[in-house]
């Protein structure tokens, strides 16, 4: 059975949680159940029918009405049947949803597509397809948040556009590529271009940008008297270019699968909050805030609605974990976004075992 853990319990007396009877607890369920299955409201004469148990719509109404007065469940319409609050949901999350594991055929499938990504030269491209099969197998928008990489650097190269551009490839050891333009001195050469990459290639190689940086800075003198004016520029302007500033992100977003969310909505009104949500995911505070979700808690974390400020307008659900580099560090996190009635026993497993393979891929 796969763990997970809970996001805080809503404030509600945990003693009148325990002092839910058998008749209580199974209708309770059975509400959820029926939510998390249809979405819909469900009646005191329809649970009378799938009960096991012969009791009256007037005793399961009884029951419903103690349920709502301990705020798990309400009646969206007066003359509806009920749904299971977030705190109703929370409740059913940690103390009755059982958490099995996957079958065979989805783990294959799912280290068949994480090992054929990690295969391919980018650490990008596995994790956008991390990101693309949660989103597949959830019906929910895959999520996958990358820090920034502190790998060992391989290579680096100058390469000129125009007389006063030139684009600079920085090369990682695990295969990253990354591209940047950056403004050339006045008067620079191919040459120069070339000794600049040279002198770099020779310095940084094996080295994380932090530690080159430092190497280049310990040995200003040689490298004065190694490179000529305008080449000690680019070598520090190459440097420069990829030691970001204040504003830069410190990680990245891959979600796929955001139409999987609008599919049941028609009011514009939660269409906007949806984009809202992604908008705030996106800035450096909501970058942090995920990661800072997923750190918190070992394996698999639940978040239902309000529970996250970045959920609390949207009323959407996360489940999130975190991934390991080498160092077993936490070096991302990746999950599920969906409405609150996602089939959170499904999910969990698939989450936590789509993170571990993401770690066993970076070690």
């Amino acid at each position: 059975m796969t763990k997970h853990s809970s996001a805080p319990t809503p404030p509600l007396p945990a003693s009148q949680w325990q002092s839910l009877d058998t008749r209580s607890r199974e209708i309770f369920r059975r509400i959820v159940d029926s939510y998390l299955r249809d979405g819909e409201p469900v009646g005191s004469r329809s649970l009378s029918r799938i009960l096991p148990s012969t009791l009256s719509p007037a005793t399961i109404r009884n029951v419903m009405s103690d349920l709502e007065h301990l705020g798990l469940i309400y009646a969206p319409h007066v003359s509806a049947g009920r749904l299971p609050t977030q705190a109703g949901l929370r409740f059913f999350v940690d103390a009755f949803m059982e958490i099995g594991d996957l079958g065979d055929e989805e783990r294959r499938s799912i280290e068949a597509q994480i090992k054929a990504s990690g295969n391919e030269t980018s650490l990008e491209h596995m994790l956008t397809e991390a990101s693309q099969l949660l989103s597949g197998m959830s019906r929910g928008a895959g999520l996958v948040l990358a820090t920034k990489s502190e790998a060992s650097l391989k290579h680096i190269e100058f390469i000129q556009l125009e007389p006063t551009k030139a684009l600079t490839v920085l090369v990682s050891q695990n295969g990253d590529v990354e591209n940047r333009i950056i403004d050339l001195p006045a008067g620079v050469t191919v040459s120069q271009l070339h000794e600049a990459s040279n002198f770099l290639n020779a310095h940084i190689r094996g080295r994380t940008l932090a530690e080159a940086r430092t190497e280049i800075s310990r040995i200003k003198e040689e490298t004065r008297a190694a490179l000529d004016s305008l080449s000690q520029a680019l070598v520090e302007k190459g440097l420069a270019v990829w030691a970001g500033t204040e504003s830069d992100l410190p990680a990245r977003l891959i979600v796929r699968g955001r139409a999987n969310l609008l599919e049941n909505i028609t009011a514009q009104a939660d269409m906007e909050l949806l984009k809202n949500l992604f908008d705030d995911l996106e800035t450096q505070d909501g970058l942090l805030q995920l990661l800072d979700l997923a750190e918190e808690g070992p394996g698999v974390r639940i978040f239902i609605g309000s529970e996250n400020k970045l959920f609390s307008l949207s009323g959407s659900s996360l489940v999130v974990a975190p991934y390991r580099d080498a160092e077993a560090r936490v070096v991302g996190a990746l999950g599920v976004i969906g409405p609150t009635r996602l089939n959170y026993a499904r999910i969990v497993p698939m989450v936590d075992y789509t993170a571990q393979l993401v770690s066993r891929m970076l070690r």
